[in-house]
């Protein structure tokens, strides 16, 4: 089973928008992000995001390059300063490939959880709109097998991506 952690885009100063909505940079960034995805091919069945505004923007782009199966989910249990135990237990039960789009510091704290067996440990540096891609074994045991960024993915989201660009 896959797992992908997505921090959220970037989001506008809370002084010109109290909600957070994405910027135009968020936008941009996530939608870059998405494309590429679309090209990997990735058995999404559904994406969860939490209540935010900036985390709900960013499931719904990914959503439209991704066309999940069962679709965008708002859950409880994300929000930046949440157990990230509630997802771990949650996750133990899930069988299909699915994606997570969150905050910090939740997403660090829940892949500590499932890759050391703590929430004290940083082990990942989340990007903002980047993505971390998690493999469950069939023993349980979780691995980090790729992580993303916006500022590695062409701005045509990979389709034009050759030697010859670089």
């Amino acid at each position: 089973m896959y797992l992908y952690l997505v921090r959220h885009g970037e989001a506008k100063r809370e002084e010109e928008d109290p909600l957070r909505s994405l910027s135009d940079k968020g936008i941009s960034d996530v939608s870059r992000i998405a494309s590429h995805l679309q090209y990997l091919y990735l058995p999404v069945l559904r994406i969860f995001h939490s209540p935010k505004v900036r985390a709900k923007q960013t499931a719904e782009i990914l959503c439209e390059y991704l066309r999940p199966v069962n679709g965008v989910t708002v859950a409880d249990g994300l929000a930046p300063l949440d157990s990230p135990e509630v997802w771990a237990t949650r996750i133990r039960d899930m069988k299909e490939d699915f994606m997570i789009v969150g905050h910090l510091p939740h997403l660090v704290r829940l892949a500590s959880v499932l890759l050391c067996g703590t929430s004290v440990t940083d082990i990942i540096a989340f990007r903002t709109a980047g993505i971390v891609c998690l493999k469950r074994d069939d023993a349980g045991a979780w691995s980090l097998e790729w992580a993303l960024a916006p500022e590695i993915v062409p701005g045509d989201g990979g389709k034009g991506y050759s030697c010859d660009s670089l």
